[in-house]
């Protein structure tokens, strides 16, 4: 019996996804059996009806289905910028189309014969990339709400600081004192709760803020 392990983040669940019903059972319950949450579908369609379908967690997906192959529905969910990471884990396969699914984003392409340990370790390496996608993209639209609740004037000055100009340039540009420059400078690292240039560079690099034109 294996190890029972307890999962780094219990929100994640790993959708398994096998026209085989012994086959989906058996991932199924190998997977219980360690301690992950799961769901299965008999086919790709399936997996697509559900809702929300890029749930936290892992794809664990045959190849060879009717209506839709494995590949097919890695394409599908590239095209809808469905970011679920995915182990291939098909009796069907071969070199030329694991190369092609690894090249699509897929995270691993699995023999069904392949050690248990081979399985689980793919699924681990894909629920770390899951989180770490979800973690970046957390940050990335908690810096683009402070970037857009920046007044016009704010922006204009936050341009400017992060390209380097002084205060006093700033305001030349601006046909505004420097004492206003400072004080929207202060209310912009206000803003990105920020306590130094570095951190504002940072935040507004993730976002993509530019000099005005």
């Amino acid at each position: 019996m294996p190890m029972i392990k307890e999962t780094q983040n219990k929100a994640a669940t790993i959708f398994i996804v096998d026209d085989d019903d012994g086959a989906r059972k058996g991932v199924q319950r190998l997977l219980d059996s360690y301690g992950y949450r799961t769901e299965t579908f008999s086919s790709a369609k399936a997996f697509l009806d559900r809702s929300p379908i890029d749930a936290e967690g892992c794809l664990v997906l045959d190849h060879h289905m009717p209506e839709m192959t494995g590949m097919e529905l890695l394409d599908e969910l590239t095209g809808i910028d469905c970011k679920i990471p995915i182990v291939f884990l098909t009796a069907h396969g071969d070199i030329p189309t694991s190369v092609k699914a690894i090249k699509r984003g897929a995270e691993d392409f699995l023999s069904k014969l392949a050690e248990e340990k081979e399985l689980i370790d793919a699924i681990e390496r894909s629920l770390q990339r899951s989180r770490k996608t979800r973690d970046e993209s957390d940050r990335k639209r908690c810096i683009q709400q402070r970037a857009d609740s920046l007044t016009a004037r704010e922006r204009e000055v936050c341009s400017y600081v992060v390209a380097g100009w002084t205060n006093g340039q700033i305001g030349k540009q601006l046909g505004i004192s420097e004492r206003t420059v400072k004080a929207h400078r202060r209310a912009v690292m206000e803003k990105f709760e920020v306590s130094s240039l570095a951190e504002l560079v940072r935040q507004t690099m993730v976002v993509g803020m530019q000099l005005p034109e």
